[in-house]
């Protein structure tokens, strides 16, 4: 698999001369101020299908050409683009089952973007064969970098040809309808299907159908994908391939991608500002929690942040301008969680279109004397200075799961409960004492290699699939940790409750038995006091809301019950011991103040390296990538930290200093 290799940080974005054709003079100007702002790669022909292949079968390359040797020339890589992502009118008219189908099987009209049916023969075959030209023709060029396969695939389509290869698919994973109708229990409410034409629409009753559909999606659009890299990989086999992620879009599940693509990236646009606070901190950590899934999808290499914004993102309820400062910042903490690039949508404002009020380098107005523009300059520059850490990795002690799956079948489920199911937030509740703490975390999906953490921590594990709860009770046999919460081990892969005892395989190894769970109202507040003495130090009691499961030991111990109701004196918070290791189990959604003490007392129990030896001022995080650690103050107000040297932060401000040990 092609690895790119890079000696800087590359600094650039997503460019469209194809917009400024009929003005030479801007595609001139470009490159004056690309040099201004220490651009050193752009991202080219996103969109750019209808002007490369005006009319079928009629290329037009000769503008492209100029366009990647101007660049060349300035010393600008170039991350092509192949055009998928918006097909032009002439493909839609003359082939419109291209066109994605809604539910009620309406035909879409040519409209919008990313609105192509992923099973299309047609399609497929005119998005080789544009591709093919494109890496033919530039296969060997100097500036070419990298491919960025279409953008941000998302969406699904239920045409006559994406149900029938839906009833393929189920037939391949299932063999027959017997074994189908198991595995959905679909005989409830009569749903059993006695022939496959029957399977002719998304019935959101059937657990186990929404979970294959949404499987099938990902899978079909993962197909789509490799289809379209075939002539990249036939033509430019040591050119790498990406595609830009959208976070954590619940669409598709972007670890089905992670084989296939030689690096991984992801478009981020925080809501900075959005809190009524000025402290950004909360929107900070949401952000570092993401860059550390694509971390560690590729923990062998960099990722790429291929798309952000220096200043509005247009499509925000409320676009606000980012803050002086607040650029740099929010572009080195990428940096400090492992990109090795900063981004941008987009290098010019255009004059028209849907976009033409999201942010840019070059603003409407067309030179450099703006603030914006100063301050991705002197972004650039400073980039250049980090060059030692291009290309280095980070590696984690401790690994989250967020399982894209699991998110589906906890979605879809009517219950146990409705509202509030939170489980992004729960996942990001769980990672954010190691975030304020400066503890590296990876965050991954449950079929990933646990080898090398010695810490595991699962919030609410309410799937889990064959064999996952093997490989963790082997992890802490072997001396590891892990945590686990309400809602876990609730059912298997096809959305089936486990019949053993809840939480199910992981039963024997968690030491208890969760005999029901009490849903909260909003508004109730159940108390889980501290056990004297217990291992973890836990003192005082904490509120516990919307879920309290009821448990008993079955050889854990209690390190904290609860205060009130029925079950006052149950257990609420347990550890096992298991070969060498420890499972912990949190039977209730705890305030952030008792997640604060419990992870707080497994960071120090554990030893685990943090990035800056010393306490952090609220607001204040750290991470260290290769032998350097990046300070950075996410708050209003100066921050002065002391630890091995004494540093101030400016409001907004960020430090990149040498890394020390101790």
């Amino acid at each position: 698999m092609a690895k790119l290799i890079t000696s800087t940080i590359l600094h650039g974005g997503d460019y469209n001369p194809d917009q400024w054709l009929h003005e030479p003079a801007v595609l001139a100007e470009d490159l004056r101020l690309m040099k201004l702002a220490g651009v050193n790669a752009v991202s080219l022909g996103i969109f750019s299908w209808v002007t490369l292949e005006p009319a079928e079968g009629q290329f037009k390359f000769d503008w492209l050409d100029r366009v990647i040797d101007g660049l060349a020339a300035h010393d600008v890589r170039v991350i092509l683009a192949t055009p998928s992502g918006s097909k032009p009118a002439w493909l839609s008219q003359r082939y419109p089952e291209v066109c994605r189908c809604q539910p009620t099987g309406h035909r879409d009209h040519h409209a919008g973007r990313h609105n192509h049916c992923p099973t299309s023969p047609v399609y497929r075959d005119k998005v080789q064969i544009i591709n093919a030209k494109l890496a033919e023709r530039y296969a060997g060029h100097p500036a070419l970098l990298l491919w960025h396969v279409s953008n941000e695939y998302g969406g699904e389509c239920h045409c006559p040809l994406c149900k029938q290869a839906f009833r393929d698919w189920l037939r391949h994973r299932y063999g027959s309808l017997d074994a189908l109708n198991r595995a959905w229990w679909s005989s409830f409410w009569s749903h059993t299907y006695t022939d496959w034409s029957q399977l002719d629409f998304i019935d959101g009753s059937i657990n186990g159908l929404v979970l294959d559909w949404n499987r099938f999606v990902t899978d079909q659009t993962v197909d789509f994908f490799r289809h379209e890299i075939a002539p990249l990989k036939q033509f430019t086999p040591t050119v790498p391939v990406a595609i830009n992620m959208m976070g954590t879009y619940p669409g598709l599940n972007y670890w089905k991608f992670v084989p296939h693509v030689d690096v991984a990236g992801w478009d981020s646009y925080p809501d900075w500002q959005g809190a009524p606070t000025v402290d950004e901190s909360g929107m900070a950590c949401q952000t570092a929690f993401i860059h550390d899934i694509y971390r560690a999808m590729k923990p062998d290499r960099p990722w790429l942040l291929f798309e952000s914004t220096p200043s509005h993102t247009n499509w925000h309820g409320v676009p606000r301008a980012k803050r002086p400062g607040l650029h740099r910042l929010a572009s080195l903490q990428a940096v400090a969680h492992g990109a090795d690039s900063v981004l941008y949508f987009q290098w010019r404002k255009g004059q028209g279109g849907s976009e033409k009020f999201h942010g840019a380098v070059v603003d409407h107005v067309g030179h450099e004397h703006t603030r914006v523009f100063r301050e991705v300059a002197a972004l650039g520059a400073e980039l250049k200075s980090l060059a030692a850490v291009a290309g280095t990795t980070t590696r984690a002690e401790v690994g989250l799961i967020y399982d894209w799956e699991n998110r589906w079948a906890i979605d879809a489920a009517a219950g146990p409960r409705n509202l509030d199911k939170d489980y992004e937030p729960t996942a990001l509740n769980h990672y954010r004492p190691y975030w304020q703490a400066g503890v590296t975390v990876d965050v991954i999906d449950m079929d990933c290699d646990l080898t090398g953490y010695r810490l595991l921590v699962a919030p609410m594990l309410y799937m889990i699939r064959p064999g996952v709860a093997e490989r963790i009770a082997e992890f802490v046999r072997r001396g590891g940790t892990f945590v686990a919460t309400y809602l876990t081990g609730y059912v298997n892969q096809s959305d089936l409750c486990f019949r053993s005892g809840f939480p199910g395989p992981l039963r024997p190894l968690l030491g208890i038995w969760n005999e029901e769970c009490d849903i909260l109202h909003a508004h109730h507040v159940q108390t889980v006091q501290s056990v004297a003495g217990n291992k973890l130090g836990l003192s005082g009691s904490y509120a516990a809301r919307h879920y309290c499961e009821v448990l008993h030991l079955e050889g854990a111990q209690a390190l904290a019950r609860y205060g009130a109701d029925y079950y006052a004196g149950q257990p609420a918070v347990t550890v096992n011991e298991h070969g060498a290791g420890h499972a912990y189990y949190i039977a209730a959604r705890t305030d952030d103040r008792f997640l604060q003490d419990f992870h707080g007392a497994l960071i120090r129990q554990l030893q685990l390296p943090c990035a800056w030896a010393g306490d952090l001022p609220a607001g204040v995080n750290a991470q260290r990538r290769g032998d350097r650690v990046f300070l950075m103050n996410f708050t209003d107000k100066l921050q002065r930290i002391t630890g091995a040297r004494a540093v101030e932060l400016p409001a907004f401000g960020a430090a990149v200093l040498p890394w020390t040990k101790g």
